[in-house]
């Protein structure tokens, strides 16, 4: 059985500033600190698309290592990545549904595939270069914070960690803003310092995600169906509803005399049914596969804000447990960026609870 040091530190380099500097604050506390890197997909494009884990970042990742003298890895995880990640999106899509493979990704691979890794180079601790913060408290348990720079906090993301998980993870820049960070990269000489910050879906750095749909799927290429409005009236045709997503209103290639958002996707019938923007407007959601930092904060009744995308504003919310899973979220107010697929994520003021995946919108 390998023996944890907890002098030793695996950080989970993806090539960027952020993890470089997350690197550098490890070893410059006295850690032993060893770099890895995922290689997770072949790249589709130029390679000049601002995504991450491409083999450029790999090459940076290595670079940073030798500038910092310490080990540095690289750890083929294509397979795992193609199976549980892309797989799930191009499935998800296909059901009509709008996926996060950022939370797929993070949940699936980084956070067990990578701690695992960690674990047996003896290393105590996986750190990484997200932004959020992790706090624990007299007890002993563990409690996700957003990070203090808000415009960069990634804790939506990280809904699926558990205890276990969080006593061997660290986020060495979660207390820096995004400035601090590029000056700390500066200040030590990293190449990485000015680098871009990735912005696309990593395994789609060229066309449209609907080519990795398709390339799943055959059969949903070129698939034409019809566009109705609420009454079923026929506006026009589409080539495949998983070209679409949940109040989606450019590229629909149909006009009326109001603004027109999809407001349904009905897979069975291979149908994309059109409305205004209040029809996409509901009091709640469904959610299930919920997970918990602390489960036992977590009853009926309980008042929240929940973000239902990554970059929309939270909405004061109340959750009824349903069942093991399974929660009713009503909302303080309607919303309509309501897309099924899409992560709820609850918070209580900068405290990150937990989260689960949208099911439907509802109006009671």
């Amino acid at each position: 059985m390998t023996v944890l040091r907890r002098n030793c530190v695996v950080v989970a380099m993806s090539g960027g500033v952020d993890s470089s500097v997350a690197c550098l604050l490890m070893k410059e506390q006295g850690n032993e600190v060893i770099g890895i890197s995922m290689k997770t997909h072949e790249e589709n494009g130029d390679g000049r698309a601002k995504t991450c884990c491409a083999a450029r970042d790999i090459q940076d990742a290595r670079r940073i290592c030798q500038q910092l003298d310490i080990p540095f890895y690289p750890l083929n995880l294509k397979e795992e990545f193609s199976q549980g990640v892309i797989g799930e999106f191009a499935a998800e899509y296909s059901r009509g549904r709008t996926p996060n493979p950022c939370v797929l990704c993070n949940d699936r691979l980084k956070f067990t595939a990578l701690l695992s890794k960690a674990k047996q180079l003896g290393a105590y601790y996986l750190a990484t270069g997200h932004y959020v913060q992790k706090i624990r408290d007299g007890n002993g348990r563990y409690h996700l914070h957003k990070a203090r720079d808000l415009e960069k906090d990634q804790s939506y993301f990280l809904f699926g960690l558990s205890q276990a998980q969080l006593e061997h993870l660290l986020f060495p820049i979660g207390r820096c803003t995004k400035a601090e960070v590029r000056e700390l990269a500066r200040t030590a000489g990293l190449e990485t310092a000015e680098k871009p910050e990735s912005q696309e879906i990593c395994f789609v750095s060229s066309g449209h995600y609907s080519d990795i749909v398709e390339s799943r799927y055959p059969a949903l290429k070129g698939r034409r169906g019809v566009i109705v409005n609420r009454e079923g009236q026929v506006l026009g045709e589409h080539d495949g509803i998983h070209a679409f997503t949940v109040g989606q209103r450019r590229g629909l290639k149909v006009s009326g005399a109001d603004r027109l958002y999809v407001t349904q996707l009905i897979p069975e019938q291979n149908k994309v049914v059109l409305g205004s923007k209040e029809d996409l407007m509901r009091k709640g959601v469904l959610v299930k596969g919920t997970r918990w930092i602390n489960p036992d904060l977590v009853t009926s009744g309980l008042e929240v804000e929940t973000k239902i995308r990554y970059r929309h504003p939270p909405i004061r919310s109340t959750l009824s447990v349903l069942d093991e899973g399974t929660l009713r979220v009503g909302f303080e107010r309607p919303d309509g960026a309501i897309a099924p697929g899409q992560a709820a994520v609850f918070y209580r003021g900068e405290e990150l609870l937990g989260g689960g995946w949208i099911e439907e919108g509802i109006d009671a």
